[in-house]
């Protein structure tokens, strides 16, 4: 489990919310749900302010270690995790666009 998927199972848990409760009030199917909180997953951008919303917390809090404060963390350190989050949201948008092309082709033939 990597940091994300730790600190948003705490959070789910501190809510005293099931992986259905939370899949459902994020309109994602539980497996999928599963998956960001074990780390198989990778969050974008969209779905990392989702959460944070959905729990009432800053994204950098679902970032961080629990021994980090969002006061420890310098500016330089949030600009370039926003720039990766940035970079892998531009990934998964390429790859869908990469599979509906995909998909086009398979059915024109």
């Amino acid at each position: 489990m990597n940091i994300v998927g730790h600190n948003i199972k705490k959070l789910r848990q501190k809510m005293e919310w099931n992986q259905a409760e939370v899949a459902r009030r994020l309109e994602i199917s539980i497996p999928a749900y599963s998956k960001i909180e074990t780390g198989i997953t990778e969050i974008g951008l969209t779905r990392l302010f989702q959460i944070a919303r959905l729990f009432e917390v800053s994204p950098i809090d679902i970032l961080l270690k629990e021994e980090e404060h969002p006061e420890a963390v310098s500016s330089d350190e949030i600009i370039r995790l926003q720039e990766e989050l940035r970079i892998k949201d531009d990934e998964v948008i390429k790859l869908q666009q990469k599979a509906i092309e995909l998909y086009e082709e398979l059915v024109r033939k």
